[in-house]
């Protein structure tokens, strides 16, 4: 659990302090704060957690999205400018396999590489919302939903194409960006981290899920 805890130390820290930043922004009141690993009685690992007061489904909402929204904004950051993933895509679409393969040998000598890929990872495995952090997006999808079919029900449709489509379509690009240098990362790391777990398996004796 100790060594668990220090891999993810920085997304964790991250992740938390995104709530309590974003709940204090929104004058939401906060109690507890904790970076320290906890077993839960369901058997579930929980690494930290910040206590907040009850608040409407819009700054709850707010509070919960602070880590994909910050974890989001380091990783697209991270990925352009320190790692240079960012062409891999384009290689991979177009099929230019081995231009792939050369990019991808390349990669460990940029400056410092190792150890932005460390904190690309451990961000971008800790961004994610948990189940607290997700209770009010349903209320507030849901009103936003009724208030786009009442603007389409009232004429509005053609207005909402033309003036927010161009944005929704840079907003979807850089979410698109943001999940897609995530998932290399962690496609990159699937064979090193199973021969850890097997290795963990075998020092210990127990399993390693």
């Amino acid at each position: 659990m100790g060594l668990f805890s220090l891999l993810f130390f920085p997304g964790v820290l991250l992740h938390e302090a995104s709530h309590f930043v974003m709940a204090r922004l929104m004058g939401v009141r906060t109690a507890g704060f904790s970076l320290l690993p906890q077993v839960l009685p369901n058997g579930q690992l929980r690494l930290g957690y910040v206590e907040t007061a009850q608040a409407d489904w819009v700054r709850d909402a707010l509070i919960g999205m602070a880590p994909l929204i910050t974890g989001g904004i380091l990783i697209a950051v991270l990925g352009t400018y320190q790692l240079g993933l960012i062409p891999l895509a384009g290689y991979i679409e177009q099929g230019n396999w081995n231009v792939l393969r050369q990019a991808l040998a390349g990669l460990p000598d940029q400056p410092d590489f190792w150890l932005w890929f460390y904190l690309a990872f451990a961000v971008s495995s800790m961004m994610m919302p948990s189940a607290s952090d997700r209770r009010a997006w349903l209320p507030v999808a849901v009103t936003i939903v009724i208030l786009f079919a009442l603007a389409a029900l009232a004429g509005a449709g053609p207005w909402l194409l033309a003036n927010l489509a161009p944005l929704l379509n840079q907003a979807f690009y850089a979410i698109g960006l943001v999940f897609g240098v995530s998932l290399l990362l962690h496609f990159l790391l699937v064979i090193p981290v199973s021969l850890l777990r097997v290795l963990l398996n075998h020092l210990t004796g127990l399993t390693v899920g």
